[in-house]
């Protein structure tokens, strides 16, 4: 089985990874900056539009316009102008092939220490209306939905699981259920056998089955921990790994200071996978 290999170092965090337009896209936190990847893996970074250093991601909508997340979200128009889409803060987001904007989040100050509060799924229509579709989630973070638009599946990371729903026609979420447990979810994507690729909480990532069945494991060595993942490149067959260096000895506020204030640790990971990614 290949090994993981080095394609970008020098990072914050990378974070919330996209394969749009031929490219690879992501979030590098801390330094504030939205990433794009040619093909010949020169990275080209541009400022991001938000007021948070951590704790947003991107998207897109189905006519091409870029979303942010963070204090609100905002599109960014054809011409280049930010516009605010939706006065709601968030943290993860997905869009469906109908333009239906999923968006999660946790009102508690994580970086800061502060006691967890359940998290929450809510939608922002193509319409603009904006509800709450899901409650109780246990620290949400990587959201992917299957390509039939009849699923979406959310990491719950104080949870150690992946939950599943059936998207309703109006968007609503219903049916919620147990797709993998036992495990250290954050960033996640989705393969055309159906398996998501996920953290283990350590330093590896697994590919599981509805079920949780471990159909491969991959190790990025001890220290390393991995914080999404997404399916990419020409034939959809390479995995991308955002990581940073992680000590489990130490708190979450040390590591995070320890990223925030020391060496950019941050890097992006590439392997070649047998089965592509969809969606």
């Amino acid at each position: 089985m290949s090994e993981p290999e080095v394609l970008l170092r020098g990072l914050g965090i990378p974070e919330s990874p996209r394969w749009h337009d031929g490219r690879l896209w992501f979030c590098n936190w801390i330094d504030q900056q939205i990433v794009a990847v040619r093909p010949d893996g020169t990275p080209e970074a541009t400022a991001a539009p938000v007021e948070k250093r951590m704790g947003w991601s991107i998207d897109w909508l189905p006519d091409g316009r870029l979303l942010m997340t963070g204090d609100k979200l905002r599109r960014q128009e054809p011409d280049g102008t930010v516009v605010v889409q939706a006065d709601q803060s968030a943290n993860e987001i997905v869009v469906d092939r109908r333009g239906n904007i999923y968006l999660n989040g946790a009102d508690f100050d994580f970086a800061g220490g502060e006691a967890p509060r359940p998290g929450y799924i809510k939608l922002v229509t193509p319409d603009g209306r904006l509800r709450q579709v899901a409650d109780d989630i246990q620290f949400p973070n990587g959201m992917i939905i299957t390509p039939d638009n009849r699923t979406l599946i959310i990491s719950e990371s104080f949870a150690g699981r992946l939950t599943a729903f059936d998207i309703e026609p109006d968007g609503g979420l219903s049916r919620r259920r147990v797709f993998a447990d036992g495990l250290g979810p954050d960033g996640i994507c989705l393969d055309a056998e159906g398996a998501v690729w996920v953290s283990t909480g350590g330093s590896s990532i697994v590919r599981v089955a509805e079920g949780g069945s471990v159909l491969q494991r991959v190790e990025l060595g001890e220290g390393r921990a991995p914080f999404a993942l997404a399916l990419g490149g020409p034939d959809r067959r390479t995995l991308y790994i955002m990581t940073a260096e992680w000590r489990p000895s130490d708190s979450i506020t040390d590591n995070l200071d320890r990223l925030v204030n020391g060496p950019r640790t941050g890097q992006v990971l590439s392997m070649p996978v047998s089965v592509p990614g969809i969606g």
